[in-house]
């Protein structure tokens, strides 16, 4: 009869790694359900409207499936294997065992099979939120957003005074690739190495729960109940364009290299066509551009303080970002903080079987090395 450790040495590298998958899905199985229910959600609410023909379902599939399940997972294994030619020379095929170990590969593979879902929960996200306009019979609550802000501020717009002391084309166009191109980077890069790297492990779940959390809390829920357009598009929405008219002059006063300019004029044209596309939908109340990276500062400040500092710091360049191009009122930035470090240290709570883990464990070096 084989010892326990000579029959864990007799099964094969293919059957470790599909043991090691099927634990990985297992563990992400409540991920999976929620997406299940949240995509049927969204089609019920397309059905209910009559407007099935604004599913987004599909969307992400294309243009989301090279960087994120061909490019990203071909770089990681790249990577990896030149850290060990670099590295190592005698034992550089233990090491090379262990950057390719089953359990490294089944942390990608099950993690790219999780970006899957995720493709499905952006695109029911994508879907309900095109609807919401409809549900709720148009943009409602501007003027107050506005009134609001407006108060908050000192009985002048926020954007009046960011432009006061930031107004200059060179800092335009570096909050413009930032907040259009970084972001995205920023947010979907970290979810990416969430779910497909060992060191993230402990938290993969929790993670993966508050991101779904953000978008459906502040981008559907509250986004409705609360449904704005945002400044970019408050005359067209109330009647009343001369109130952000200057700043809107100054967003378009070059058009061929400004992406927001480009993306308003897509997002107000696919709402009035009652269209659907990549990111379409309109809603300001709450941001959840804040929302995602306030949400990445406080896991960066479970690894590290200084990490915190840093990650908060973005929220603020994101925070300004929203309200200096036109996306937001600033209010909508103070509550997607606010709403987001309720969900965290909430769902932190009750998630206590990982109460006191860190998302990224540093002592996990040697398996997590790709």
């Amino acid at each position: 009869m084989l010892s326990g450790n000579a029959h864990s040495q007799s099964i094969s590298p293919a059957l470790k790694l599909a043991a090691e998958i099927g634990m990985r899905m297992r563990e992400d199985l409540p991920l999976y359900v929620a997406v299940l229910v949240y995509a049927l959600a969204g089609l019920a609410v397309l059905f209910w409207i009559g407007q099935p023909e604004m599913a987004s379902y599909g969307q992400y599939f294309g243009p989301w499936s090279y960087p994120f399940l061909l490019f990203i997972p071909f770089v990681v294994l790249l990577v990896g294997w030149s850290r060990v030619v670099i590295r190592f020379d005698r034992r550089r095929s233990l090491a090379l065992r262990q950057v390719f170990s089953p359990r490294r590969l089944a942390h990608l593979l099950s993690g790219m099979m999780l970006f899957v879902a995720i493709m499905v929960f952006q695109g029911t996200f994508t879907s309900i939120k095109n609807a919401l306009p409809l549900v709720r019979g148009g943009f409602l609550y501007d003027p107050a957003l506005a009134d609001l802000d407006a108060w908050l501020a000192g009985g002048v717009d926020p954007w009046r005074h960011l432009y006061a002391v930031l107004r200059s084309d060179f800092i335009f166009k570096l909050l413009d690739g930032n907040y259009g191109g970084v972001w995205f980077l920023y947010c979907f890069g970290t979810l990416f190495l969430v779910v497909t790297s060992p060191r993230a492990a402990p938290a993969r779940v929790r993670y993966v729960a508050m991101f779904m959390l953000v978008w459906v809390l502040c981008g559907n829920i509250l986004a409705g109940l609360f449904i704005s357009a945002g400044p970019a598009f408050y005359g067209a929405v109330t009647g009343h364009n001369e109130r952000f008219a200057e700043q809107l002059a100054f967003l378009a006063s070059d058009q061929g290299q400004h992406n927001v300019v480009v993306f308003q004029h897509y997002l107000w044209s696919l709402y009035e066509k009652r269209m659907s596309g990549i990111a379409s939908g309109i809603s300001a109340f709450p941001s959840v551009h804040v929302a995602l990276v306030t949400m990445n500062a406080f896991f960066a400040a479970e690894i590290s303080k200084r990490l915190g500092i840093i990650a908060f710091g973005y929220v603020g360049i994101i925070m300004v970002s929203s309200v200096y191009l036109g996306w937001h009122y600033a209010i909508d930035g103070y509550v997607s903080v606010v709403v987001v470090a309720l969900c965290h240290f909430g769902l932190k709570w009750l998630m206590s079987a990982e109460r006191g883990q860190v998302p990224f464990d540093p002592a996990d070096g040697a398996t997590a090395s790709a």
